[in-house]
């Protein structure tokens, strides 16, 4: 009779009696997660481990997102002390630090018209924000929730812990699960707005880039985009650092550090924390649902800016420049790059778009980052 009551005892003072409705759904939507990470890789790196934070996150009695004001022995939880990367900008920035070393900027600097093109792409941001305003989101949520048609976590995430922390996590998991799926999201799209005649179109070789001009490339943008915009200092500022590891040429060590070791080290930190956000009784509104949406329309919308701009350069070059290109002005590097050659050799085999397509693709992160930039600027605390 005594290890029947010692049993249920314990029992009662468990996770498996605390445990909410909520919680359990949350525990179930991070196993889905977890599949598509592992089985389909869809973007594997983060969705893993925003799974696995949300998975640990939503079991009861864990605490291990307790704050150190909400503990009883005045110690916050693990996830706590490490999401703290998270909410002061420091992993996001310190990953764009890392996707600057491994950035090669050389078609964009061949090619600047690409900016138009990663400029055009950032249509997504705006179509979303004023979608969400007419759905009642305040201007700081709706430039949070806009910033997902970017197409750059790390943006998303730096953008919403500075104007709507209280949505981060489903933001973060829209843009992540998107730009996991854009090999299915982009397509349709570019095959309803463009010609096959206009998919076929093999571009002419770019021209071979300079080092000292990849060298004063990534001085000059950090220049140029904080002097104008000082609020996207920290994610241009590490992007360009990264870069200049990496064109420079005298810090391999440093160069390498940034591309390997520091960005996946960061990644696990940002992924694990941002995932463990979720906690059920927060995520699951029907807000979080009007975001899931807002976030699918921005990518499309996105994807449609950059197609539109691809296709008046096109007209405008005397069909010199395939319109695909556009497409990569979303900033998911190199996967939007890698949809635009698919595409464009399926109309024609002989065609080699990749190269292209990352000029509008780079142009893109720092478009992405520039946007964050100017609703920061206009939304932001004063």
């Amino acid at each position: 009779m005594f290890f029947v009551e010692a049993f249920l005892t314990l029992l009662s003072e468990s996770g498996f009696a605390a445990m909410t409705w909520q919680e359990l759904t949350m525990i179930v939507i991070s196993f889905v997660l977890l599949y598509l990470a592992i089985v389909k890789k869809f973007e594997p790196l983060l969705l893993l481990p925003i799974a696995f934070g949300m998975f640990l996150a939503n079991l009861p009695l864990s605490n291990l997102m307790m704050s150190a004001e909400d503990s009883p022995t005045h110690v916050g939880g693990l996830l706590y002390y490490l999401y703290q990367g998270v909410k002061l900008g420091i992993y996001p920035s310190l990953i764009f630090m890392g996707i600057g070393a491994m950035t090669d900027f050389e078609p964009l600097i061949s090619r600047p018209s690409s900016l138009i093109m990663g400029a055009g792409a950032q249509l997504g941001i705006s179509v979303a924000f004023i979608i969400a305003i007419f759905l009642g989101f305040n201007p700081q949520e709706a430039a949070s929730i806009g910033i997902i048609g970017g197409a750059d976590g790390p943006t998303a995430i730096y953008l919403a812990t500075r104007l709507a922390p209280h949505l981060l996590a489903p933001i973060a998991i829209a843009a992540y699960s998107y730009m996991a799926l854009i090999p299915l999201i982009q397509p349709p799209v570019m095959r309803l707005l463009t010609t096959r005649k206009e998919r076929e179109i093999k571009m002419e070789a770019l021209r071979k880039v300079s080092k000292t001009e990849k060298i004063c490339f990534p001085v000059v943008v950090s220049m140029l985009c904080i002097l104008l915009l000082p609020s996207v200092a920290p994610l241009i500022g590490m992007l360009m650092l990264g870069n200049l590891f990496r064109e420079s040429g005298v810090v391999e060590r440093l160069s390498d550090t940034a591309q390997n070791a520091l960005i996946n080290i960061v990644t696990i930190f940002l992924g694990t924390t941002v995932g463990a956000t979720a906690q059920g009784a927060l995520f699951l509104q029907w807000r979080t649902l009007g975001i899931i949406v807002l976030g699918l329309t921005a990518f499309e919308f996105g994807t449609v800016g950059g197609l539109i701009i691809g296709k008046i350069m096109c007209w405008l070059s005397g069909g010199k420049i395939n319109p695909l290109i556009g497409s990569a002005g979303v900033s998911a590097v190199p996967m939007a790059a890698r949809v635009s050659q698919v595409e464009g050799q399926k109309a024609n085999k002989s065609n080699f778009l990749l190269m292209h397509a990352m000029g509008p693709n780079v142009a893109g992160v720092i478009g992405s980052a520039v946007a964050a930039g100017i609703l920061l600027s206009l939304f932001g605390p004063k």
